[in-house]
């Protein structure tokens, strides 16, 4: 099961399907049909069906899908049943907003360093978190068992940045920063384009704005 080649498609339904299974367990829905997730969901019962299927397909004919099971199967394929270490390159606005977001910690990720060049940053919080300079980065990554960088930094320093990480052993970029990067085989990186986000908006507001002008 493991070793079959998913589509990256059916990976970025999955952290869907995990929102909203968990939503299901805490109203204490204890099983649930395809059709009845697709209702909730707005995806067809079919794309749930072949996605679980993936996987195995977890269900039975007749009763559906557990909702506790199936969602401790899907944070386990989403490898939630461990802890993932992260940090934070960069303490502006955004830095800050991250690091003070709480749901990291309830997925299974633990913020745990925070970094800036801004002499004037250096040394105040982020929800109990001390900002430290860029100079203690690349020891700070190793001894602590560091996974996952979340880089909120000017692109022309990214590049730089992303080459000290990787060195020093990080698996995974969250890329905020407005530039491809270029990491080895093995390296995974997820961009976050927001202005990207609101252009891809902005076309859906003026194409619906144009076809129901009278």
């Amino acid at each position: 099961m493991e070793a079959k080649e998913i589509s990256q498609a059916v990976i970025g339904r999955l952290p869907r399907y995990f929102r909203y299974l968990g939503e299901l367990k805490d109203e204490g829905v204890e099983r649930i049909s395809s059709h009845e997730l697709s209702e909730r969901m707005h995806v067809t019962a079919s794309q749930i069906r072949q996605d679980f299927n993936n996987f195995g397909g977890f269900g039975q004919q007749g009763y559906g899908y557990n909702v506790e099971y199936l969602y401790h199967e899907i944070g386990r394929i989403l490898g939630l049943d461990k802890e993932h270490n992260f940090v934070i390159i960069g303490a502006g606005n955004l830095g800050r907003a991250l690091g003070n977001y709480l749901n990291f910690e309830r997925r299974g990720f633990v913020f745990r360093g925070i970094f800036d060049v801004d002499e004037g940053l250096i040394g105040q919080e982020v929800r109990g978190v001390r900002i430290r300079s860029m100079e203690e980065l690349e020891e700070f990554v190793r001894e602590e068992e560091i996974d996952i960088a979340v880089l909120t930094v000017p692109k022309l320093s990214a590049e730089g940045i992303v080459d000290k990480l990787v060195k020093n052993g990080i698996r995974a970029i969250l890329n905020f920063a407005h530039v491809d990067l270029n990491v080895p085989e093995g390296v995974q990186v997820e961009n976050v384009h927001l202005s990207d986000s609101l252009m891809k908006l902005s076309y859906n507001i003026s194409r619906y704005i144009r076809e129901n002008e009278p």
